[in-house]
């Protein structure tokens, strides 16, 4: 190793152990210990432009290992991108470019947002799955096309591998054979607690010579010429590959090899120590440009002839007019997905009567194949949610461009893959069941943190799925999903909804749900795809007077059309809404909830779900009919009046209620 690399290293350090002991909060351990990994990276292989950091073709880089930001935000600023000093400065502190963990969108250089240890190494996956997929679309077009051609580098540590999620994304990466994925292990043997001796024992390179990867190990990762060395035999590789790098978590700390380094800033005496050790002297924040200068020089010399070569190519793709690539490229660039989606054009008899999962296949089909940028798959239970896109084939290593992709039974890593694929503005979805969401929520949060266009699909969504009993009937799942910030949930009452649902999904680059159930359903009467983007609407008008409102989704909407209908042979006029999106509703003008729920009204809601979030809307608790404990293994019906959520026990409440009110008598 050279003398200025060595020194540039160290000043990669000092700057980044700076911002730390500015914020008062860090992890300075990951910087002294795994600086020489990103360094040897960054200098040597990383296909990127700093000044160009959305390039479409640049390699990506995700540190699942998020609590390494400052070391990354650091290596960033040496690499020449867009960072300042005193954005560095304000490391940890509020609106800057430079949060806690690292942010998509927010930091120049940053390709995804991590912090929940092994979500990095699932989106990393999902990244290189994406590169595939893209770069054989591409070769439709023009064969050997170098249009889209990257590597997909994660870095990740002990605690990224000690979750399960890692197990069931990489296992993945292997069955697909993801060549051009490549793990950084960063192999200090320390977590937060302890050394890991008592907490991940297991041995990772025999771990992943059993997933099939490829395995490259440096003894010293302190050397950042033998890490480069490693990761320019991986790029070779035809299987993903690991680097195991053996680190020393805090080196050159007093503190060095311990847990005691991890997660806080180090003492004043211990800073000044790694000044000398490093003969950085000056003063906090101060860099000699010097190493910024050779850092990016490299990086510019080593890109100068890679970038030329694919510019000349992409040039003469624009003036050729290529149309497929055309398209691809303003995917990529300006996230334009473009697709023919009118809801007139897919015909419904009256008489139509299937289950919804079955109405949300047919959509899909009718979708599918008007783009090539809407693919995804499920958690080994297309059969079961009916999400397989018929005229599509199985994605495969040998069959890159299959549009249905089998992640099997990996809900935790499905969402993260999703995520990743979405990041290259793929449209993507995963399908489970309902209940089965809970599997995946740290992933459903970051499509939503990230607001990327993932689409999760849910079946079997309540207690009338009965005979599978309660593991399998969701009951919170709504809640939970309602609950997530910026995340828009759907569930349509029928095949007209299912299909306005899609209309917005298709039209909003962001994360929603899609809630269908596996019970057969009509056409109901005046419901409109054209309504479902207003969240709610009425598709049952009272005929002489507003004596109450009925609320439903999904499922419910159906009997809520029945009980409304039966309330008025009472003498009780009653409007009936359906609110396929609580999340769509709430950004409308307050004007239109008044119009459609007057608040001196009373008002119901029915859903097979908790009730707790429907508090906003309901007139009094009781007038809430949900589902608040869980289920029972049974008949669908059977179980459904044993939670007094049948049609009679319902209507027999509501007519109570509302004679009361309304001061009439039963007919």
């Amino acid at each position: 190793m050279s003398k200025i690399d060595n020194e540039a290293i160290n000043s990669i350090k000092m700057l980044a152990i700076d911002m730390i002991d500015k914020a008062g909060s860090g992890h300075p351990g990951i910087v002294l210990g795994a600086a020489p990994i990103l360094y040897a990276l960054y200098k040597d292989h990383l296909n990127v432009i700093p000044s160009k950091p959305d390039w479409v073709n640049r390699d990506r880089f995700v540190m699942s290992s998020g609590h390494g930001s400052a070391l990354l935000y650091s290596m960033l600023y040496h690499a020449g991108f867009d960072i300042d000093i005193e954005e560095l400065k304000q490391f940890r502190f509020l609106n800057s470019l430079t949060p806690g963990h690292p942010e998509y969108k927010v930091t120049p250089g940053v390709d995804a947002t991590t912090g929940p240890l092994g979500q990095g190494i699932g989106i990393a996956v999902g990244m290189a799955m994406a590169e595939r997929y893209l770069n054989a679309i591409a070769n439709i077009e023009k064969k050997n096309t170098k249009l889209i051609d990257y590597y997909t580098y994660c870095f990740c540590g002990d605690g990224d591998l000690m979750e399960g999620i890692s197990y069931e994304a990489l296992s993945f990466a292997s069955t697909q054979n993801l060549n051009k994925l490549i793990i950084l292990y960063d192999a200090n043997h320390v977590s937060l607690d302890s050394d890991t001796d008592i907490t991940f024992t297991e041995d990772i390179a025999i771990r992943f010579e059993a997933l099939d990867f490829d395995i490259f190990e440096v003894k010293n990762a302190n050397d950042y010429s033998e890490v480069s060395r490693a990761i320019k035999q991986a790029k070779k590789s035809d299987r993903p590959s690991i680097i195991i790098c053996h680190t020393i978590i805090g080196k050159d700390s007093v503190l060095e090899g311990t847990n005691k380094v991890h997660g806080k800033p180090l003492s004043k005496e211990d800073l000044n120590n790694l000044r000398e050790i490093y003969k950085i002297t000056s003063e906090p924040f101060t860099v000699d440009l010097k190493y910024k200068d050779h850092i990016l020089n490299t990086i510019n010399k080593r890109m100068e002839v890679i970038f030329k070569n694919w510019e000349e190519e992409y040039t003469d793709i624009k003036e050729t007019n290529n149309f497929g690539l055309n398209s691809l490229f303003n995917l990529l660039e300006r996230n334009a997905f473009v697709i023919d989606f009118d809801d007139t054009k897919f015909k419904i008899s009256d008489e139509y009567s299937e289950s919804l999962r079955e109405s949300n296949h047919k959509i899909m089909n009718f979708i599918s194949p008007k783009s090539p940028f809407f693919l995804g798959g499920s958690a080994d239970l297309s059969s079961s949610c009916k999400t397989n896109l018929d005229k599509s084939t199985i994605q495969s290593p040998d069959n890159p461009v299959g549009k249905n992709i089998y992640f099997g039974v990996r809900e935790h890593a499905m969402g993260a893959i999703l995520n990743g694929m979405a990041l290259s503005n793929l449209k993507v979805f995963g399908s489970t069941f309902l209940s089965f969401s809970d599997y995946h929520k740290s992933a459903i949060r970051m499509s939503a943190l990230m607001n990327l266009p993932v689409t999760y699909i849910y079946t079997h969504d309540s207690i009338y799925v009965g005979a599978d009993g309660p593991t399998h009937e969701p009951v919170e799942q709504l809640t939970m999903l309602r609950s997530i910030p910026n995340f828009i949930t759907f569930r349509p009452a029928d095949i007209n909804e299912i299909m306005g649902s899609w209309e917005y999904i298709l039209k909003n680059n962001c994360p929603t749900a899609l809630v269908v159930s596996k019970e057969k359903r009509s056409k109901l009467k005046n419901t409109n795809a054209k309504f479902v983007k207003y969240g709610a609407y009425m598709i049952r008008k009272e005929k002489f007077r507003l004596d109450g409102i009925i609320i439903a989704t999904g499922s419910e909407v159906e009997m809520a059309m029945d009980i409304s209908k039966e309330l008025f042979a009472m003498g009780v006029d009653t409007r009936v809404v359906s609110m396929p999106s609580m999340e769509l509703f709430l950004k409308q003008n307050p004007k239109y909830e008044e119009q459609l729920l007057p608040k001196d009204i009373p008002t119901f809601v029915i859903e097979a779900g908790s009730s707790l979030i429907w508090n906003r809307f309901a007139t009094r608790p009781e007038y809430i009919f949900g589902i608040n404990r869980f289920g029972m293994s049974g008949k669908s019906e059977d179980v459904a009046k044993y939670l007094k959520f049948d049609k009679a026990t319902i209507l027999a409440s509501i007519a109570s209620n509302l004679t009361k009110d309304v001061s009439i008598d039963i007919i």
